[in-house]
């Protein structure tokens, strides 16, 4: 379980993940990585990369942890922390070959809009640190969401929409990728989906 923690950093550093493995490899992080259904997939099917998975309800990050350290996944690392904050804080430029946000919280009450996961400012940060041909995927299920996070990203030069079914990108079994995802197809829900390329400078 050691090896699958990793704290949080102190105000004002700015670090690269792949400084937390022993050796490097194409960085991957998932904000919201809830139980850890997807990044446990993803990390399997890719041992060469290294995964980093952000969440903030405590209960949830420790099961993806100890479901980390259980299948024995030295490739993930599992941090309890503020997304937003640590994307734009924290975040070294140029430090991630894939970012991945699954069903964000919509905070769907106007007043909340605010405590939304995509504002400007995350979206810039998120960008900056982005290596050139990274890419990036965005699932939710709530509509307006989608259209508000579709009008922060669109106008974005560094970016280009692409295929989210993208094979490089995407796990190769057709299992759902995270249990919002599974209840929410239950539920006969529509999942809204884009992914986006950053292009090459």
């Amino acid at each position: 379980m050691e090896d699958i923690l990793l704290a949080p950093p102190e105000p004002e550093v700015v670090m690269n993940p792949v400084d937390c493995f022993d050796t490097p490899g194409p960085m991957e992080l998932e904000i919201g990585c809830g139980k850890g259904g997807f990044l446990l997939e993803r990390a399997r099917e890719h041992p060469d990369h290294r995964f980093l998975g952000i969440e903030w309800a405590n209960k949830y990050f420790k099961y993806a942890a100890d479901r980390m350290a259980r299948w024995g996944m030295l490739n993930v690392r599992i941090m309890r922390t503020d997304a937003r904050n640590f994307v734009v804080c924290h975040l070294a430029e140029s430090s991630l070959s894939a970012l991945h946000v699954y069903h964000p919280d919509p905070w769907p009450k106007k007043r909340h809009h605010k405590r939304r996961l995509f504002q400007e400012s995350f979206v810039a940060a998120a960008v900056r640190a982005l290596q050139p041909g990274g890419w990036w995927a965005i699932q939710t299920d709530h509509g307006e969401y989608f259209e508000w996070i579709q009008e922060l990203l669109m106008p974005c030069p560094q970016l280009t929409q692409v295929d989210f079914e993208h094979p490089a990108f995407v796990p190769t079994s057709k299992t759902p990728r995270t249990n919002f995802e599974v209840k929410y197809v239950r539920q006969g829900r529509t999942i809204y989906r884009v992914a986006y390329i950053k292009n090459e400078e």
